[in-house]
């Protein structure tokens, strides 16, 4: 590493999680091969609770580590504010995202920032694997039908098919900080923050590989629950500003994903009757869409299951 590799900075937003995940999260920044990060932690936990005196007792550990900044939130403040009030107090000149519960394989930030130095970009994102707390394969984000990354081209893609997740992203500081960050929002949080990213012109690249694992667990989280519910239909009602610019088909195709996701949303909250309703409607939306993304999700994961990706 010579003197003019730019610093990384990797904000980790931690609330309600065991120590053991947070810890798993913070090795595999440790584990990179570039080593010019910092990790800035922040504790969105409340400060009277368990979990803030947990998170405080395992942040004791790196004390002393220069490489790692400790912020804790004078009250709970979401997921949103949390990673906006790490990215103001990181030093970086480029930042990307991990969830207290998720990893980077060791070449992540490497390979990323190559690319993004190689192709000039102010942003960029890559492709996601979700895996259970067996760490089975139960979906994989790619985007290889993506094909041009003009403004437009990019705009109708996100409002459709959602170019996320957050631990993917990676930004030149300043110009996270020209667009503001992150919405405050219980829900969709990266969604918005994309679409804010396009809108703003800022040039977006995408690198087609795989070094993010996020952990889907059966219990907690706040993409459970009625806030995942209401959230998502907020986020539905968002995007019909845009349909005046979509073809039928497509706007078909954003109700039935919309349902789709529904279909998990209820079925998560022990809503079966309104699950079973979602089923349905998304079926209705678009019967041609139903059989070939349903082929195409069953058809990708078992191909990654099958390379061991």
């Amino acid at each position: 590493m010579s003197v003019t590799d730019p610093r990384v900075s990797v904000v980790i937003p931690t609330y309600k999680r065991e120590a053991k995940y947070l810890l798993r999260a913070i090795n595999s920044i440790n584990n990179q091969t570039y080593k010019n990060t910092e990790m800035v932690i922040v504790d969105d936990n409340p400060p009277d609770s368990k979990h803030r005196k947990n998170t405080m007792n395992l942040m004791n550990l790196y004390i002393n580590d220069p490489n790692i900044i400790y912020y804790m939130n004078e009250k709970n403040i979401g997921g949103s504010l949390a990673r906006n009030n790490g990215i103001k107090v990181a030093t970086g000149e480029f930042v990307t995202f991990l969830d207290d519960d998720d990893e980077y394989l060791p070449e992540k930030i490497e390979k990323q920032l190559n690319f993004m130095l190689g192709q000039e970009c102010d942003m960029s994102f890559t492709d996601l694997k979700l895996v259970n707390d067996n760490k089975i394969v139960v979906d994989y984000r790619e985007y290889s039908d993506l094909n041009s990354f003009d403004k437009q081209s990019l705009l109708k893609y996100h409002i459709t098919r959602h170019l996320t997740g957050t631990p993917t992203f990676m930004y030149k500081a300043n110009k996270l900080n020209e667009i503001g960050g992150f919405e405050d929002s219980n829900m969709g949080q990266e969604f918005y923050l994309m679409l804010k990213s396009i809108e703003k012109d800022l040039k977006i690249c995408y690198l087609p590989e795989c070094d993010v694992i996020a952990y889907r667990h059966k219990e907690g989280g706040i993409s459970q629950g009625k806030n995942k519910i209401f959230g998502e239909n907020t986020l539905y009602k968002f995007k019909k500003k845009y349909f005046k610019d979509l073809t039928n088909q497509e706007k078909m195709f954003i109700r039935f994903r919309h349902y789709a996701v529904m279909v998990i949303a209820y079925k998560r909250n022990n809503e079966y009757l309104k699950s079973l309703g979602s089923i349905f409607i998304m079926f209705l939306s678009s019967p041609i869409d139903f059989f070939k993304e349903v082929r195409r999700f069953i058809l990708n994961i078992f191909n990654k299951r099958r390379m061991g990706i």
